[in-house]
């Protein structure tokens, strides 16, 4: 039994190179092409990606928004329709008895307060809230300021936490850290600004948008302490069901209504829409991958053409060899190695291109374009390079798996009256 041997394969695969030069050079610029505009199509969808992640987790990441509603069902004699107003002293009772619990906090607000330092003034949403809000949702301060804190909390504190536009509004370029402003007239120290962050999901408006100060500053100063929403996180995702549903079972006992009651709380869970985005942004990918593919192929179609054009001009000699006693991996193996050749040059070249696109329009400003900001940044990413070279590489072994079985199913003595 005779044993392979590489060298004679790639001997037979430099000669058959040589062979159309120009269709070849023509074969490898299309597949450059198709290999380019699969990258870059990817590279984008991925940078979409990245994007609308990165805003969608600019609110938090796993959280329950809980706003109050009216019961529709009876219990225990009392009525439907009665409003359900959950209250300050509520947090505490729900941080202790929840269980697989990471953090609920709550939230009252008031639109058209009057926000005026010495310079400026604007109307501004000021928001009280509990300390352990900033952390779920990433009210991340600045270098040189603070959150909120427990003890702000406690002392009822007349501290603020600025959105980063509303500090650029009222201070401009100045640090507004230890400045003091009024809300209504009532005197605060700035104690921290927010960090820019980009931010796609929101409800009452966005965060850089809104004041922040402790709920029961805001409970003192305006004169309510029912919770306008309450945000839950659990410690993991998967327990976001068992933790709503204990949370209805402790309010359902304080305030008398039954725990199965889905209109007592409008909920939006950003765990299940989360996981519908991401459905939603595979889909474009795939969408964009096939478009790409669908290009390249026409390049795989090339390739196919000239090692069937190679075979035509060769067929003399591929039957005189069979007739010397030639194995079939001889005839087949070059045929198959060229055109995995011109897959992987013309995939070399379309990877220089697609990286050169990508770093020039990674230096498109993209600040104050909020078309840009959410189209994202073009991304190569390895999980890209692997699908691309998996594509390659099926599309170079198809284009010569067929032409080189059809050289392998020639029969010497036919070959010999071909022209």
């Amino acid at each position: 039994m005779h044993k392979p041997r590489p060298g004679l394969i790639f001997q037979l695969l430099l000669r058959a190179s040589r062979v159309q030069k120009k269709r070849a050079v023509l074969t490898v610029a299309s597949i450059a092409w198709g290999s380019f505009s699969l990258l870059l199509l990817l590279a984008f969808g991925e940078g979409l990606r990245i994007s609308v992640t990165t805003g969608t987790f600019g609110m938090g990441r796993d959280l329950a928004i809980l706003w109050p509603g009216t019961t529709s069902l009876t219990w225990q004699g009392l009525p439907a329709g009665r409003p359900i107003l959950p209250r300050i002293e509520d947090i505490p009772l729900l941080r202790e008895r929840i269980p697989n619990l990471d953090e609920v906090t709550g939230e009252i607000h008031r639109s058209g307060v009057t926000a005026n330092n010495d310079d400026n003034t604007n109307t501004v949403r000021v928001k009280g809230v509990t300390y352990g809000y900033g952390r779920i949702r990433n009210h991340i301060p600045a270098p040189g300021g603070r959150f909120i804190n427990p003890l702000d909390e406690k002392l009822r504190r007349r501290v603020a936490f600025l959105g980063d536009k509303v500090a650029k509004e009222l201070f401009g370029e100045e640090d507004p850290v230890g400045e003091p402003i009024l809300l209504d007239t009532v005197p605060y120290t700035v104690i921290g600004v927010m960090m820019h962050k980009v931010q796609i999901s929101a409800y009452g408006g966005m965060d850089e948008d809104h004041i922040t100060i402790p709920i029961t500053t805001f409970k003192a100063q305006f004169g309510t302490d029912q919770l306008g929403m309450i945000v839950v996180k659990p410690d993991q995702p998967q327990q976001m069901g068992l933790v709503l549903e204990e949370l209805h079972k402790i309010l359902g006992v304080k305030y008398g209504f039954d725990p199965k009651d889905e209109r007592v709380f409008g909920i939006w869970d950003t765990v299940d829409s989360f996981r519908d985005m991401t459905n939603t942004l595979i889909g474009i990918q795939l969408f964009l991958g096939i478009i790409g593919a669908l290009t390249l192929i026409i390049g795989g179609i090339g390739v196919a053409n000239i090692m069937y054009a190679v075979i035509k001009e060769r067929t003399r000699e591929i039957g005189v060899k069979m007739a010397l006693g030639a194995r079939r991996r001889w005839i087949t193996g070059p045929i198959v190695l060229e055109s995995l050749l011109y897959a992987l040059l013309g995939g070399a070249v379309g990877l220089i291109m697609a990286v050169v696109a990508v770093i020039l329009l990674g230096q498109l400003p993209t600040e104050g374009n909020e078309a840009l900001e959410l189209l994202g940044k073009p991304t190569l990413s390895l999980s890209i390079g692997m699908a691309s070279a998996a594509i390659l590489g099926l599309i170079g072994f198809m284009a010569g798996f067929f032409p080189a079985r059809r050289a392998a199913s020639i029969n010497p003595a036919e070959t010999l009256r071909y022209e």
